[in-house]
């Protein structure tokens, strides 16, 4: 691995690697190259940072892997190694019946192409474990997506990817545990339990683990034979990892003395809000996601949930002759509850679309069998997104009026055939590639090929859609990126997943310190101030809309919260 000097210039040794991944698109390329290095240093830094983390496989959990998966998948989250058998077709004439078999059987095919895609990806992704299991250690070179969020650039076993390579990979290096180590690796085994336990204050987290010590100690030593409780985790691989290390730990004399390899992650609370609470001095939406202090954490998706419910028990009353959805008001009243819900609240300020939604809910619904036929499963979704879009546009209104701002400064410059520019408080350029493709055909003797390309044309709807997103992304990832640079200067090791923070058990303390004074120095900078100027000065014969209000909320708050970050 070679440290970013340029555009073009650092990331791996032997393969052409570029600082950001501009798809093509010659318009953002040429912003990045245009910036002069002084101005990118923050940002080399911080990939440098992330690409120079030590990485291992953990031995021990790939061994229970190539198990589960050998006897057939279907475990912790691993998919089933066999297709669904396709319904025998009826020999009923009932117009009816047949509708439901074809909904079954187009249902069903779906599912064996799902299953078949998730079979060559993890069978992927066990092949590189396997490769790398006696390696001492490897490194993940990083880049950046057009926005400035950085990725591992390795495709396929990374610690971005799913809980099996999250549980698979660990740190090279190791560090004592210490007395704080051991008290957030115990906080970090009831965070991937779940299940409302990663919702209880941290001392609710540790009193959790410690009545839950012989169902962990049988996890680690007897994982298949045992008990099997670290399947009930909704992490199962991770937590399996960490119950190992907790139990190596205690069986000593000396538990802080113990070597820790295992990441331990600290995660924003509904990350995109926090940033929209910040940028608008919200103090309602700060609360709600753990801007300031409190006694336990808020819980974000358990209102929103709340508020669905109450919206579905007023539908379910109504009558279904004159309200025709008070049929799946009904149904779904006893489905309601934070993780129905949750997908679509935290994509929701990244410009979740109602389809969006939809779908997602539907999957929660599917994944328990709550609705067996299948046109009813699609009724009910198609509401309860509704419902759900509904409450969440009246507990945020600060963030939305941020979000409609956005969008409009978007829609001015758009009009004018322009893509939205901007730059990022860590130097970045950022331009929206959302332009109309045009069509070039080639005939050769043997095929005729249609090759895509940009137009000049802008897409007008789509730049206004995406920028409150992508600006909320351009600001996550400036303050991850700020975070890992200073957690270097401090001597830790860190990797960053988007808005989930990550380093050794003894380094929590000082990486939780760090990253709520980054946050803090971030948003001391009028960020919508000098994006409005940057707009004017780009712009000066158009219009803009005045900066949203804003509320009164002391940042600085943030440096007392311990579940901003937890």
């Amino acid at each position: 691995m070679t440290h970013f000097c340029s555009f073009d210039k650092g990331g791996y040794l032997f393969l052409p690697s570029y600082v950001m991944r501009t798809h093509g698109v010659k318009q953002q390329r040429e912003a990045v190259k245009k910036v002069p290095r002084k101005q990118l240093e923050p940002v080399f830094e911080a990939l440098d940072t992330l690409g120079n983390t030590k990485w291992r496989v953990n031995n021990k959990v790939l061994s229970v892997v190539d198990r589960i998966w050998a006897g057939g998948g279907r475990l912790a989250g691993l998919v089933d190694r066999n297709d669904v058998e396709i319904p025998e077709e009826l020999e009923s004439d009932d117009e009816a019946e047949k509708k439901k078999w074809k909904w079954k059987v187009k249902s069903v095919k779906k599912e064996n192409r799902e299953r078949y895609s998730l079979r060559c990806d993890t069978e992927l992704k066990l092949a590189v474990a396997r490769k790398m299991k006696d390696e001492e250690c490897f490194y993940y070179p990083h880049n950046l997506d057009f926005r400035g969020r950085a990725y591992p650039m390795h495709p396929h076993l990374n610690h971005l990817g799913s809980d099996v390579c999250r549980g698979i990979l660990e740190f090279a290096d190791g560090r004592p545990l210490g007395k704080s180590g051991l008290h957030w690796l115990k906080i970090h085994l009831a965070n991937l339990y779940g299940g409302g336990v990663d919702k209880l204050s941290n001392e609710g987290r540790i009193t959790f683990v410690e009545n839950h010590l012989d169902e962990i100690f049988d996890s680690a030593e007897q994982p298949m034979e045992g008990r099997r409780w670290w399947l009930n985790a909704e992490d199962p691989f991770q937590f399996l990892a960490a119950c190992m290390t907790l139990t190596e730990a205690l069986k000593i004399s000396t538990p802080e003395s113990f070597i820790s390899h295992i990441p331990v992650h600290q995660d924003g609370s509904c990350n995109g809000l926090q940033h929209y609470a910040a940028l608008g001095r919200d103090k309602l939406g700060a609360a709600a996601v753990n801007l300031v202090a409190g006694e336990k954490p808020a819980d974000v998706y358990s209102g929103i949930a709340a508020r669905v419910l109450a919206i579905m028990k007023i539908d379910a009353q109504k009558d279904p002759e004159t309200f025709s959805e008070a049929r799946h008001a009904k149904i779904l009243v006893n489905q309601v509850d934070r993780k129905l819900v949750k997908q679509t609240v935290m994509t929701s300020v990244y410009g979740v679309t109602y389809i969006g939604a939809r779908e997602q809910i539907k999957r929660r619904l599917k994944e328990r069998d709550a609705i067996a036929d299948d046109s009813e499963l699609f009724g009910a979704a198609c509401y309860a997104a509704k419902v759900t879009l509904t409450a969440l546009q009246e507990m945020f209104e600060g963030a939305r009026s941020i979000m409609n701002w956005l969008g409009d400064c978007a829609k001015v410059i758009a009009s004018e055939n322009e893509p939205v520019c901007w730059t990022t408080p860590l130097g970045l350029p950022v331009v929206q590639p959302y332009r109309y493709q045009g069509r070039h055909i080639v005939k050769t003797s043997l095929q005729m090929l249609t090759l895509k390309r940009e137009t000049d044309k802008v897409m007008v709807k789509r730049q206004r859609t995406a920028f409150p997103p992508n600006f909320v992304h351009s600001l996550d990832g400036s303050h991850m990126m700020m975070t890992a640079i200073a957690c270097k200067k401090a001597g830790l090791s860190f990797a960053g997943v988007h808005d989930s923070y990550w380093t050794h058990a003894c380094d929590v303390d000082n990486m939780n310190r760090i990253l709520r004074e980054k946050f803090v120095e971030l948003y001391e900078t009028p960020i919508l101030e000098n994006l409005l100027e940057s707009f004017q000065e780009s712009f000066p014969s158009l219009e803009f809309p005045p900066l949203p209000e804003r509320g009164n909320l002391d940042l600085n708050e943030v440096l007392e919260s311990p579940y901003f970050f937890n």
